[in-house]
């Protein structure tokens, strides 16, 4: 049986929620959302997003736009996404009209690309993929998915190999500083190389490549390592 509780209520009862672990009032959060450069989120609207107005039709929230999700969660200091999926506090969240609610992180997963949702069911106890080609004749939805949320993979994947990175290189600039140590280079290089293979993938699946440090980059073009040697810029002020 589908909650009738929406994700517009989730969002309300979180930016009430975080307002008050700060201390703030509607003012408060109104000065700064303001400050943020929103001063059309004023005490009322805040009052409408929280409680609702009464009207003919009944009582009705102000939906929350993204550029409002965005604004609020800065205001809140908190990751605007727990506005939406409040990790830790509740234990279902509502998805689509269609389907049953479930629990924020699955959700959460759903919003960073991490799995993919499994709205169908439940089935022998189980949620499961949509398998329907789109539109009829073309890529399964799943697959359609996995397509678009490649590049959720790529970049946290990419940070932290670069982070590898310019740890190998420190350790080699120290061992360098002591005489030298033919091991640290090695590694240097082989963090290198694997940077590289992974900044290829990004380049074929047509993402850009943050720039590097000018150093990375020069050493990378003149160890050819790059397929694309181009596809890397150095960071300006480098």
């Amino acid at each position: 049986m589908h909650s009738h509780q929406t994700v517009g209520d989730v969002v309300a009862a979180q930016i009430r929620r975080h307002r008050e672990r700060l201390g703030m009032n509607r003012n408060d959060l109104a000065a700064e959302c303001a400050r943020l450069g929103r001063p059309d989120i004023t005490y009322a609207v805040i009052v409408s997003i929280e409680t609702g107005r009464s009207g003919a039709a009944g009582k009705k929230r102000r939906p929350v736009t993204v550029d409002d999700l965005l604004v609020l969660g800065l205001a809140l200091a908190t990751p605007p996404l727990l506005l939406l999926l409040p990790l830790g506090s509740e234990e279902t969240v509502p998805t689509v009209p269609a389907a049953d609610a479930r629990g924020p992180y699955t959700v959460w997963q759903w919003m960073t690309g991490e799995t993919t949702p499994k709205l169908d069911g439940p089935l022998d106890g189980r949620y499961v993929t949509d398998s329907r080609r789109i539109a009829g004749t073309g890529q399964t939805w799943a697959a359609a998915w996995a397509t678009a949320a490649y590049p959720a993979s790529l970049y946290p994947e990419f940070e932290r190999r670069l982070a590898i990175v310019r740890r190998a290189c420190l350790r080699t600039e120290a061992n360098q500083a002591r005489g030298g140590d033919p091991d640290a280079e090695t590694d240097f290089v082989h963090r290198l190389e694997e940077l590289a293979r992974h900044i290829d993938d990004m380049v074929r699946a047509g993402l850009k490549v943050p720039a590097l440090p000018h150093h990375l980059v020069e050493d990378m073009r003149g160890l050819d390592m790059l397929d694309a040697p181009n596809s890397v810029t150095p960071e300006e002020n480098d």
